[in-house]
């Protein structure tokens, strides 16, 4: 009962995504198993000592620092909703600190692989599941939105006088993002395209399965992971990666900061600034391939 209402809270208040409302209620479950097995207690009368038994567990385990921060996280917020709830008095939280996360570079494609994916190879053909795979690349690529972004995309989201298009992101808010004129024709060839095909139910979300339905996560992830692999050997192949390309791509070509932060949807700077070590990066490359005393 408490979790469900903590679950309707972030649902309906925060408007937190429904793929950040399943991973704190994952989150929670673990915990409460945890509880149980270890401490036969439950989640309301969980104290400081057993918090911590529960994140060395997870470290037995080798989950990664990442992952165990957010568990923390989505516990934090749990217990914070108990208090202002007013279900218990003292937050087992307090004391609790997450284990430090080492910094990595976002992982991200070159611009000439991805040219060479969407122009290059003859990866696609005139079929609307295959003219369909090609927007969803060039969406991530070329808008940065996130999955969750992208999948609520609506046909009348897309002003193609303007050539833009709104996004609803995090926390419900709106954000308008440029279209670039070969964009602009691929979704209206798409749309007419799809409006041509004989679906039983015709959905006004833009990017649909192949029955018809409005796309969900798994769908674009294999989209994106199955045609990442005929340019790239790395071994993170997500839509996520494509927003970091976007982001570094603006970034290598002049784009300031503000501008790729408003066009990402962050809610800080500190967040957008994390791509300009992979420009840094870059130019040590650069200084070290041609500066004769490199």
């Amino acid at each position: 009962m408490l979790i469900s209402s903590f679950l309707t809270y972030l649902q309906h208040e925060k408007r937190y995504s429904p793929h950040t409302v399943k991973s704190y209620h994952t989150d929670l479950l673990q915990f409460e198993k945890f509880l149980q097995e270890e401490f036969e207690t439950d989640l309301i009368s969980a104290q400081t000592p057993q918090v911590r038994s529960f994140v060395v567990s997870l470290m037995d385990l080798k989950i990664s620092e990442n992952a165990i921060g957010r568990k923390i996280s989505s516990l934090r917020s749990f217990y914070k909703y108990l208090l202002r709830e007013q279900a218990l008095k003292k937050n087992p939280m307090l004391l609790i600190k997450a284990p430090k996360v080492p910094k990595r570079l976002p992982v991200f494609i070159e611009d000439a692989k991805m040219d060479l994916l969407l122009d290059g190879l003859d990866s696609f053909d005139e079929s609307f599941s295959s003219q369909r795979d090609k927007l969803v690349l060039e969406m991530l690529f070329g808008t940065g939105v996130r999955l969750a972004e992208l999948l609520l995309l609506k046909e009348t989201d897309v002003n193609f006088y303007e050539a833009t298009i709104k996004v609803l992101g995090k926390r419900n808010k709106e954000r308008i993002i440029p279209l670039h004129s070969e964009l602009v024709i691929q979704i209206k060839n798409y749309i007419e395209l799809k409006s041509l095909q004989k679906f039983d139910n015709k959905s006004t979300t833009l990017i649909v399965s192949n029955p018809g339905a409005p796309a969900y996560p798994k769908l674009i992830y294999r989209i994106v992971t199955s045609y990442l692999t005929l340019i790239s050997t790395q071994d993170k192949k997500s839509p996520h990666v494509l927003r970091h390309s976007f982001a570094t791509s603006l970034l290598n070509r002049g784009a300031d900061l503000n501008s790729i932060k408003e066009l990402l949807g962050h809610s800080s700077l500190a967040a957008t600034q994390v791509y300009t070590h992979n420009s840094v990066e870059r130019l040590k490359t650069i200084y070290k391939q041609a500066h004769p005393k490199a």
